[in-house]
């Protein structure tokens, strides 16, 4: 919403404006800033304080504090004016006041009153709908983004005397991240990341989106996954690690490829236990992005409409967050839940397919999932995703590197192990099982008050039924669907 928005709406003889948003004064400044325009007084109505004049200075009027009274108050004034009501929301409900309402909207030829309604969030009456207008405030860009900094800047310097110490890359790198939020909200954080030591460095940016996240993220639909992994963490995938590096630089926007589509996104299918959680999570490690988990659970809603609605505030606050990867996990358990063609789950497939193909902003996808039969056709067809990684059970290679990842973060040394034998033994093990053999072996070494050891981690191996034994029927499946139609992350 801009003020010209505003300005249009009014010389259209709209009666009813409403403007749904957080930042009360900035609004109110701009309709303050259209009184050449409006040509009419311009007064504001609260609860607190009852009517005061904006255009002009005037004294507060609390005999007409309450909605009622003020409604009536504007209904009988002959003079036309614009009519500001903060925070009519909780008022709504009562018949009498849509009535009023309506009967100042009615009445626009004869009084000549606007009324414009300000609140964070307004559902407009149905009887009022066709007489209204509703308007959402636009978020500042990036060149107001930049100046914002600026201010608080020079604010700094005139409290301290010292200049903001900084550089066009993280000047650069900060207004990205302030991209999304409202003009208050950046202010806010920019000052945090100034006042902190007077400087505007790259160890500011985290601390940043995470305070940026939990502005946008109130409903618990997105995680923010504050420690992405190491790519390094990640033993084998060579493939989807090359695959990643070759694209590193559409993702991130460099100029010189910025002709060319952004990637969209994987689907990572294979066994359990294979490190896919874990990949996803590396994807942004390695892109030095934003990571958002979406959990379908709670998006789902007992009251009709209400599921979409959440799948789509989580969706676009991603979009607010990119550049970011956004992590889909164990989606078969999100989009098949729900029987019938108008369950919640369809929708929110409908939803997702939807955002999939028109989004714009560069949030990459990477979606996990166990049970391809589970997922709908539309949802796997070419064109979805970029990519439909296979994470098999690791080879001997990788089995080698995981315990010798898993061996050091119980700060043992590898050497003193036997790798040959251990990786010959743990044949059909999945990277969860074998890690969780070597943690059962440092939990039995110390029961029994003697040194870790190469025995004590084969006797758990030993005792332990992987996965691809227990459910070998259902892996085999697995293998055999994914043999010729993706490509194997190894």
């Amino acid at each position: 919403m801009s003020q010209h928005q505003i300005e249009l709406l009014v010389k259209s003889r709209t009666p009813l404006i409403v403007i749904e948003t957080d930042e009360e004064n900035q609004a109110l400044s701009m309709i303050t800033g259209m009184r050449a325009v409006l040509q009419r007084p311009i007064f504001k109505w609260s609860l607190t304080e009852g009517f005061e004049r904006l255009d002009q200075p005037m004294a507060a009027q609390k005999l007409f504090s309450k909605p009622t009274d003020a409604l009536g108050h504007i209904k009988s004034v002959r003079v036309s004016g614009v009519y500001v009501l903060a925070d009519f929301h909780p008022f709504i409900d009562d018949p009498l006041h849509v009535r009023l309402l309506k009967d100042i909207a009615l009445n626009f030829e004869r009084l000549g009153h606007t009324l414009i309604l300000i609140s964070h969030a307004f559902e407009i009456p149905v009887e009022l709908r066709k007489l209204s207008a509703k308007l959402e405030m636009s978020l500042p860009n990036k060149i107001e983004l930049e100046q914002i900094v600026r201010e608080e800047a020079r604010q700094w310097t005139q409290q301290s005397g010292q200049r903001v110490q900084t550089d066009n890359q993280t000047l650069g790198l900060l207004v990205s991240n302030l991209t999304g939020l409202s003009h208050m909200d950046a202010r806010r954080l920019a000052r945090n990341a100034i006042y902190d030591d007077g400087a505007i460095t790259h160890s500011d940016i985290p601390s940043v989106t995470q305070a940026k996240y939990e502005l946008l993220s109130d409903d618990g639909n997105l995680n923010f996954e504050y420690d992405t992994a190491k790519f390094s963490d990640v033993a084998g995938f060579a493939r989807l690690k090359t695959w990643l590096s070759e694209r590193k630089a559409f993702f991130t926007g460099d100029a010189q490829v910025a002709h060319m589509p952004a990637p969209k996104g994987v689907l990572l299918l294979g066994v359990q236990g294979c490190g896919k959680s874990l990949a996803a999570k590396a994807v942004a490690g390695v892109w030095q992005a934003p990571l958002l988990r979406l959990d379908f659970g709670s998006l789902y809603n007992k009251y009709y409409g209400e599921t979409e609605k959440n799948i789509r505030h989580a969706l676009k606050t991603a979009e607010v967050m990119s550049p970011c990867v956004l992590w889909l996990d164990e989606i078969e358990k999100g989009i098949v839940s729900g029987g019938d063609d108008s369950g919640p789950a369809k929708r929110v497939l409908a939803t997702l397919l939807t955002w999939m193909a028109e989004k714009k902003a560069p949030v990459f996808l990477v979606a996990t999932a166990n049970d391809i039969t589970a997922l709908p056709p539309e949802l796997v067809r070419k064109g979805r995703f970029d990519e439909i990684f296979f994470v098999d059970l690791p080879t001997a290679e990788v089995r080698f590197s995981i315990f010798d990842i898993h061996l050091k973060r119980q700060k043992q040394s590898p050497e003193l192990f036997d790798f040959a034998r251990l990786v010959e033994i743990s044949e059909g093990f999945s990277g969860a099982e074998i890690e969780q053999s070597v943690i059962s072996a440092y939990y039995s070494a110390h029961a029994q008050g003697v040194p870790f050891s190469q025995e004590l981690l084969m006797n758990e191996l030993r005792k332990t039924r992987p996965l691809s034994i227990v459910m070998s029927e259902q892996i085999a499946s697995l293998r055999h669907w994914a043999k010729d139609r993706t490509v194997p992350c190894d």
